[in-house]
């Protein structure tokens, strides 16, 4: 059975997100053996495929080294890329059934189109404790799946140095629970994207995402509103690697277009169990 690396929100190899992409089972393996194989690839999501009838229409879950993810963007996107160059899946919109319902993947010039549920944030109260834990101080704090942290500049977001053990316990109004905090701010003057932010989610297992596709269903209708603009370019600053992502509201859905990148095809010699 393969398995690929592939490289999402990227500008090429080596950017963006890296998410594992097993080719498509059957039937589901135990979850047990999914969550082992992704602690086992310990990149932030291992995404798995399920046939159907349908060529178009696949189940699609996605796990961390830690727990199984309701939603995840990168992984998506890297699963969609799979189908269409590794597997040569000739449709032209991809269904994928998931925890979070139906999504839609498709070709847009380079690169993928996905169609996400938004997360219109509410604004919160600063929680206890967020300030000391991103060494930061921020300007508003908004909540949705994740807490969103809202800093006065983009020095701010770059130069963050969590604790994130103190991360890991603070939730505030997250629907999401503990430990998943978005920082963001309006980028520089004469930056190619508009927003820049960071995800730190250990409580998904994960210090620092590289790019999180969920996040930006949050930030999409929150910086559309800040700013009065749309489609708006982002730019997810993790260190040394940095992912791009361009994102439009539609309603009550949010569509987040970016490029993958094939990085290491791999051959799995265990067994899945059923």
């Amino acid at each position: 059975m393969r398995q690929w690396t592939i490289d999402a929100f990227a500008t090429g190899p080596f950017k963006g997100n890296p998410a594992c992409v097993v080719e498509p089972f059957e039937t589901w393996p135990s979850a047990d053996w999914m969550q082992a194989l992704a602690a086992e690839n310990n990149q932030a999501e291992t995404a798995y495929l399920l046939k159907t009838a349908n060529p178009a229409r696949y189940g699609l879950r996605w796990f961390t080294p830690a727990l199984e993810a309701p939603l995840c963007g990168h992984a998506t996107l890297a699963a969609a890329y799979a189908l269409f160059e590794e597997l040569s899946v000739d449709v032209p919109l991809l269904t994928f059934d998931t925890l979070s319902g139906a999504l839609t993947v498709r070709r847009t010039g380079e690169g993928l189109e996905m169609d996400f549920p938004a997360d219109p944030p509410r604004r919160t109260e600063v929680p206890a404790g967020l300030a000391e834990a991103l060494g930061a101080e921020p300007v508003e704090v908004w909540a949705g799946a994740y807490l969103v942290a809202v800093m006065d500049s983009e020095a701010t977001v770059r130069g963050l140095k969590p604790d994130l053990g103190l991360i890991k316990t603070i939730a505030g109004e997250a629907r999401g629970g503990p430990g998943q905090v978005v920082v963001v701010a309006s980028a520089d003057p004469g930056r190619p994207y508009a927003v820049v932010s960071r995800f730190f989610a250990p409580g998904f297992g994960i210090p620092e995402d590289p790019t999180t596709g969920s996040a930006h269903c949050i930030l999409t209708p929150l910086y559309e509103g800040k700013l009065g603009a749309s489609p708006l370019k982002f730019h997810q600053a993790y260190p040394g690697r940095g992912g791009d992502l361009e994102c439009e509201s539609r309603g009550a859905r949010v569509l987040l277009r970016g490029r993958g990148f094939t990085v290491l095809e791999s051959q799995l010699r265990v067994e899945p169990n059923s």
